[in-house]
């Protein structure tokens, strides 16, 4: 088996968590960037079972062993629940969102959260936010709360192309502001954009921002 598999992970944490091997704790879904960092939905049958509790270990001591087999990749657990709201919410953690509104047709949701949860929805490289969807199997689309100074990236759209600002969009930033906030290392890799592409379209975003102050 690959040790980039989410398989791999799963058997990780049979080995190491006797209530995941005894059956007490299941393990719901595991989604990876190998080497990056990895969501893992649990559950217990057993009420008096905090799942998440006993998968981290008291001061994280058995989560850190397999931190450890994995190269120092970030795990996180998560409470597995079929109440779909309370599971976006769950996922998208550390961030604290304000609001969702879900699709159920298309598998979409529209998340608010306050503008310094933004970062931390997101996360570093865009992988909280894409193990998030993949964990929950929505798409999902990040909004600011409070954004009334920000610019929506389609009113540059005289001056940067409608597949460029689609592929911000892609990654949950659709605001002048969302985009010039991340570093440009991040931007590269959660986006299928060149660099130059990129530091293009910030010298847009931010020469806008100059005239407005």
């Amino acid at each position: 088996m690959s040790r980039t598999s989410p398989k791999f992970l799963e058997k990780l944490f049979e080995q190491d968590i006797p209530e995941v091997f005894d059956g007490l704790i299941s393990i719901k879904k595991v989604v990876r960037v190998p080497g990056e960092k990895a969501k893992v939905a649990v559950d217990s049958y057993d009420d008096r079972i905090d799942p998440v509790g006993a998968c981290v270990g008291m001061k994280g001591s058995r989560i850190h062993g397999i931190v450890r087999e994995l190269g120092n990749e970030n795990i996180d657990v998560v409470n597995y629940t079929n109440n779909t709201q309370l599971y976006i919410n769950r996922a998208l953690s550390p961030a604290k969102l304000t609001s969702l509104k879900i699709d159920e047709e298309n598998k979409t949701v529209q998340v608010y959260l306050d503008a310094d949860q933004v970062s931390k929805a997101i996360g570093r490289g865009g992988y909280n936010i894409k193990l998030a969807g993949q964990l929950t199997g929505y798409e999902i689309d990040v909004f600011r709360e409070g954004s009334e100074e920000d610019v929506e990236l389609t009113e540059f759209s005289d001056e940067i192309e409608d597949w460029i600002i689609d592929e911000f969009k892609k990654v949950g930033l659709d605001t002048a502001k969302s985009i010039l906030e991340q570093d440009l290392e991040d931007l590269v890799k959660r986006t299928d954009l060149e660099e130059e592409t990129i530091v293009d379209v910030r010298k847009i975003l931010s020469e806008e921002f100059d005239e407005n102050n």
